[in-house]
């Protein structure tokens, strides 16, 4: 599943082509793509068609368009939450384009205002249809920030002006669980996922089993400031691609796997001290780490 660098991607990639233009048709092209939207696909389009997109928006992993229209766009509209599961991918088309073989919506777009540019399509295109679309309502969450409503549980990020490292590592510090079950957790950071816990441990030299309230707070605060630090590298390099499944809106793939120093190489050197890296399974899930650099702690806290 994208986790928040392949979601932000994909979030400046819309913004660059769709704010400002008018949705003037919405095709469904598979029923499951629509299967949290009460109306399913009627309802979708007949609330969407004529609307304007007026802003694109994420918080962790969740992503959703602001629609409206009239004089106060943001404010008389609602969300249309995407929801990407394991393949979805968002792209950019050209009227006319042959479609993706797994494609199941496609939206026409007109320019904007003061757009030049002719219209374009928005293809949702999703192999394994886990992911899909819905509209929701606003709703406040317990930072004051608007968000759709069924997000107002999921916590701010660490690119959030409403992210508190301070409060969030109480909240760590407060639980009797291990650190990476703590990182998966949307609910206290959000944005996080397998592949950005463990190359965040790594760097902080933590082992994912580590107990949090053992853990000291400038530990902890070395952990989510290299979160955030390994999160915004891979940004810049248009997040983590490890097959087809994940590309940004003009299908082109991240390159944050170069640089990866845990995650998915097993048996490889730690790049810190040359010690074999180690996979173990947690959660349903592999763990990635060097048993040199991220020993278990036995006692006392770090």
């Amino acid at each position: 599943m994208p986790e928040l660098p392949e979601v932000e991607t994909i979030r400046l990639g819309l913004a660059a082509h769709i704010v400002g233009r008018r949705i003037e048709h919405v095709e469904v092209l598979h029923p499951r793509a629509v299967r949290r939207q009460a109306g399913g696909a009627v309802d979708l389009i007949a609330r969407l068609r004529g609307l304007t997109i007026t802003d694109v928006r994420r918080r962790g992993k969740y992503l959703w368009l602001n629609v409206g229209s009239g004089e106060k766009l943001t404010d008389d509209g609602w969300a249309v939450v995407i929801h990407l599961g394991m393949s979805g991918q968002l792209l950019i088309a050209e009227p006319g384009a042959p479609d993706e073989v797994h494609l199941r919506i496609r939206v026409n777009l007109a320019p904007g205002a003061d757009d030049a540019s002719g219209p374009v399509e928005l293809w949702f295109v999703d192999q394994r249809t886990f992911g899909g679309w819905f509209i929701d309502d606003w709703a406040i969450d317990a930072a004051g920030v608007r968000v759709p409503e069924t997000i107002t549980h999921i916590a701010p990020d660490p690119f959030e002006p409403s992210y508190d490292q301070a409060q969030v590592i109480t909240r760590i510090r407060a639980k009797h669980t291990e650190i990476k079950r703590v990182l998966l957790d949307q609910t206290v950071i959000s944005g996080v996922g397998n592949i950005y816990a463990d190359e965040s441990l790594w760097r902080a030299r933590l082992h994912g089993t580590r107990v949090t309230d053992r853990i000291s707070r400038p530990k902890l605060t070395e952990l989510l400031d290299a979160v955030a630090d390994v999160m915004r590298e891979a940004i810049a390099v248009g997040g983590t691609s490890f097959d087809e499944l994940y590309v940004n809106v003009n299908g082109q793939s991240g390159y944050f796997d170069r640089s990866l120093s845990s995650y998915g190489r097993t048996g490889l050197p730690c790049p810190r001290c040359g010690t074999p890296i180690v996979r173990e399974q947690f959660m349903n899930r592999g763990s990635h780490f060097c048993p040199r650099c991220q020993r278990p702690s036995r006692r006392g806290a770090a």
